[in-house]
């Protein structure tokens, strides 16, 4: 079992992959961002899985997590490593089954995966650009992998499929481009973050700021801001699980000895393992990275952005056809967004299908290894292709 659920190399996986990259939008053909600020070169990473058809009908996009890569599925090595992220779903004869699709996952940009960020050399300076790098949004990360796209030679992209901030990625590329898409899988997302999801990322952000090592962005060849980053995941980390599922896991389990130790150090099992989540992160992830991407999912508002502050206007933009996936223990966005979103979806007069998912996982279940979100991915990109080829 790996942290994201179950993984057998034995004849389902993609096997050994290999990262890709893309770099565009050369000086002075700068990519333009919707601040007006303008950024380039721009380098994305990637991956594909699978074989592009003749008819390069077969496109489905997987789209990564706030912290999350390129890295969906197989291994980059033959040792014991751990796979990618959402190998449970993409493979051979999986719910994204690349016996059939050509799955591509590229890294946003803002992000510490190979793909252009905060950490990336600034070319007016050959410094990290730190907080000079500008700030974008998730229409401008779409922008970038419409780039991708144009790059391989895609006119068409028969599903996108995200979770959290993957989904928003997805709703936002049905709207932007509908002429290219066929059908969208948002799954535990929303299209626009409520108060209490933009309070918790205010708080890790300020916990990132308030570390002496941040040096207002520019630590780089310098001791980074751990204590900050770690903190900032703790709090993240609690948002993505859920109560019943700490408290079956922890409860109010001591780390040591059944007794309290009368101090401030750790005695709860529940304080040890947000410890651990926390140390891990800080090996893996860039500060900076953390702040410019969270503040990205908080300028989302699809209703606003793009229906002048109407939800079914904004719908009303694309035909493709969706399938929304939330989940019952799902707090940070919960299944009354998701609710929201398809009640829209119906006004405009779309295809869509809606599934709750009963689970104590929380909001990270996407993650995890479930039978039922399997199956509806797979049915409905299956519904969807073999309707999709008999049109073509």
């Amino acid at each position: 079992m790996s942290e994201y659920g179950e993984h057998d190399r034995n004849g389902i996986s993609v096997g050994k992959v290999q990262k890709q990259f893309l770099t565009f939008a050369e000086p002075p053909e700068e990519m333009i961002l919707e601040s007006g600020a303008k950024l380039g070169p721009i380098t994305l990473a990637y991956e594909t899985y699978g074989r592009l058809n003749e008819q390069k009908d077969n496109v489905v996009m997987v789209f990564h997590a706030l912290s999350g890569n390129s890295h969906a599925a197989g291994y980059y090595k033959e040792s014991n490593e751990k796979p990618g992220w959402w190998d449970n779903i993409v493979g051979p004869g999986k719910g994204i089954d690349t016996g059939k699709y050509f799955v591509i996952c590229s890294n946003i940009i803002g992000s510490c995966y190979g793909s252009t960020g905060p950490g990336s050399i600034n070319p007016k300076n050959d410094r990290p650009y730190a907080l000079d790098f500008p700030l974008f949004t998730i229409s401008d990360i779409v922008n970038t992998q419409k780039a991708l796209i144009d790059h391989l030679g895609i006119k068409k992209l028969l599903c996108l499929v995200g979770g959290s901030i993957g989904g928003m990625q997805a709703i936002e590329w049905a709207v932007k481009y509908p002429e290219m898409v066929e059908s969208v899988i948002p799954i535990a997302s929303t299209c626009k973050r409520s108060a209490l999801s933009i309070g918790l990322s205010e708080a890790q952000r300020q916990a990132i700021m308030a570390d002496p090592n941040w040096n207002q962005g520019y630590y780089y060849g310098e001791d980074p801001p751990e204590k900050g980053l770690a903190l900032a995941r703790m709090i993240g980390h609690i948002s993505y699980l859920s109560e019943e599922s700490m408290q079956r896991k922890f409860g109010r389990r001591l780390q040591d000895n059944n007794t309290f130790k009368y101090d401030f150090s750790t005695d709860f099992e529940v304080e040890n393992y947000l410890h651990y989540q926390g140390k891990k992160f800080v090996d893996r992830f860039d500060a900076n990275s953390y702040l410019y991407i969270t503040k990205a999912s908080d300028y989302f508002d699809l209703g606003e952005q793009k229906g002048k502050g109407s939800l079914t206007k904004a719908f009303s933009r694309t035909s493709a056809k969706f399938l929304v996936i939330s989940f019952s223990s799902d707090w940070l966005y919960p299944t009354a967004q998701s609710k929201e979103m398809v009640r829209a979806m119906k006004k405009a007069d779309l295809d869509v299908s809606f599934c709750e998912i009963e689970t104590d996982f929380g909001h990270d279940s996407f993650l995890i290894a479930h039978d039922q979100l399997t199956k509806l991915i797979s049915g409905f990109i299956n519904r969807i292709y073999n309707g999709f080829a008999r049109k073509s």
